[in-house]
């Protein structure tokens, strides 16, 4: 059943689980720090709200590190060559962006002319019919 608040115990749980290595808890001592059994934690994990909060929580966590991560990014790329490194490190700089090609069908100044009187044809003889049926 989806939870539609969290509770004390949900936050307390909360607050170890989002700790890394959870604080050095199991999730039998968190269960029993929250006063709930540990089979409660192992569903809160599976419901939404809970793990939405969880993961705010964990974000709220690191954010004193944020910095020293994004300036690592770069030795890391550098010192391992790596690629995929050095990509996260352009975007979070706003270098690298997902390039998006649109190709359009007509090139601007090459109207066919012959299509377009085509269509007017076609539009008047169909309001042409509509009157006509109107008329009737």
């Amino acid at each position: 059943m989806a939870l539609k608040r969290l509770n004390t115990e949900h936050l307390t749980a909360i607050k170890w689980l989002a700790l890394p290595n959870k604080g050095g808890k199991t999730n039998d001592e968190i269960a029993e720090i929250c006063c709930v059994s540990r089979q409660s934690i192992h569903n809160w994990r599976k419901d939404p709200l809970f793990e939405r909060e969880l993961k705010k929580e964990m974000v709220r966590n690191s954010q004193d590190q944020l910095p020293e991560l994004i300036a690592s990014l770069s030795e890391i790329a550098i010192r391992d060559g790596n690629a995929a490194m050095a990509k996260l490190a352009l975007q979070i700089n706003g270098m690298l962006t997902d390039k998006v090609e649109v190709e359009t069908k007509a090139k601007t100044g090459e109207i066919n002319y012959e299509e377009l009187d085509e269509e007017i044809a076609s539009f008047a003889e169909r309001i042409d019919e509509e009157s006509s049926d109107n008329v009737k």
